[in-house]
């Protein structure tokens, strides 16, 4: 990797220390010229915007189905609200903010359809042929899969976006990596055994705050549960209502639980804030690489906030992932991810022409053959997936 840090290629915005400064950017694995009016973290952040993965996320699966409704969140709009959360964040810590933007706005790339149910059905389907995990198909789709320059595969992300992307949760085992990383790694050093970047770990506690909120925003729209049965079991949702009861008495409906949505998204960011600052001081931080090496995450949530957010999930685990509507859902998805991946690991002449070619390239490798068919079953909408699954085994279908 190189960079040519030029000059122009300043950050914007004061920066603490321990900022990840465009500037100082390890670079990219394949070189290329910095831009005139863009920093090398913006420039990542626009391309993640510009690709055809980033796009599809709009019909794949939250919770709920595109077809279920139209103001539920799908995993673009999810990724949004990720983004807008890391960013509040990444300001108040003096970090750079774009660099915590693309590494929010990627981190989903690689989820395929239908949730995580999709993901266990490929994980399952993989088992044999290498394994398959939603972070590491996230890291192929910006380094492989996404087609759209002349020099490279992917979309040649500066180190520190790939860092990311890659150690957003923590450190990653060197024992059996990841299929992709285990490919990246022989290219760059993305030093797996450390922590990431502060703006890594940002994104990862934004996508915290955001599915728990907009879980529990759907989940009440799809009248799933009310705010007294969640306010019941949950201190955090409690607190919110009864801050908001007070202030509004009168407020009632879509509006009440919107506005105790947002009381409870500040709450959220407000600990972290508070935890994050006091990590830092405890453990005087004052350098990136003293954010690399820490003996523990810098960003993350007070003891008392995780307490109140794993009986938040262990309700909507219950109230909301084991609806029955959900489950119908589930059932359906098992069905269509499962009978395209044997299909077409059986038959890939019944691909696109396209990936018929990517087989044949693959030659005899099975599980580099197994790979092609995971991509493309984890690129698909949830809309292009029933629309495959009906042209293959609706016989009165083409």
């Amino acid at each position: 990797m190189s960079n040519q840090n030029p000059s122009y290629n300043y950050c914007a915005v004061p920066l603490a220390s321990y900022a990840c400064r465009a500037d100082q950017s390890v670079g990219r694995v394949f070189n290329e010229p910095e831009s005139d009016t863009r920093t090398c973290f913006q420039r990542d952040r626009d391309r993640v915007i510009h690709a055809s993965a980033f796009r599809r996320l709009k019909y794949k699966t939250q919770v709920f189905v595109y077809s279920h409704g139209d103001n539920y969140r799908t995993r673009l709009t999810h990724t949004l609200e990720v983004a807008q959360v890391a960013r509040t964040l990444a300001r108040a810590l003096f970090v750079n903010e774009d660099l915590t933007e693309v590494i929010a706005l990627a981190h989903d790339l690689g989820h395929p359809p239908f949730a995580h149910t999709g993901e266990d059905i490929l994980v399952e389907a993989m088992k044999k042929f290498g394994g398959f995990e939603h972070n590491d198909q996230s890291l192929r789709v910006v380094t492989l899969t996404e087609e759209k320059y002349p020099s490279w595969d992917g979309l040649n992300l500066t180190w520190e976006t790939l860092e990311g992307i890659v150690k957003h949760n923590g450190p990653v085992s060197t024992r059996k990596m990841p299929y992709t990383l285990e490919r990246l790694q022989k290219q760059t050093d993305l030093r797996l055994k450390t922590y990431a970047s502060l703006e890594a770990q940002i994104a990862a506690v934004s996508d915290d705050v955001a599915y728990n909120n907009h879980d529990v925003e759907d989940g009440l729209s799809a009248n799933l549960f009310t705010l007294d049965d969640i306010a019941a079991d949950v201190p955090l949702m409690a607190r919110s209502v009864e801050q908001v009861q007070k202030k509004y008495p009168a407020l009632s409906g879509s509006r009440l639980n919107s506005e105790v949505i947002r009381t409870m998204i500040g709450e959220m960011v407000a600990d972290v804030l508070a935890e994050t600052r006091n990590r830092i001081r405890i453990h005087d931080i004052k350098t990136v690489e003293d954010i690399r090496g820490a003996s523990d995450q810098m960003v993350a949530f007070s003891s008392s906030m995780f307490a109140d957010l794993k009986k938040l999930r262990a309700f909507l685990f219950d109230r909301m992932y084991l609806h029955y509507t959900v489950n119908r859902m589930r059932y359906k998805a098992e069905k269509i991810i499962g009978d395209l991946f044997g299909v077409f690991l059986d038959r890939p002449e019944c691909m696109p022409n396209e990936w018929q070619d990517k087989v044949t390239a693959a030659g005899k490798d099975k599980n580099e053959k197994a790979r092609v068919v995971c991509d493309y079953i984890a690129g698909m909408t949830d809309r292009y997936a029933k629309v495959e699954h009906a042209r293959l085994f609706d016989l009165r279908g083409e």
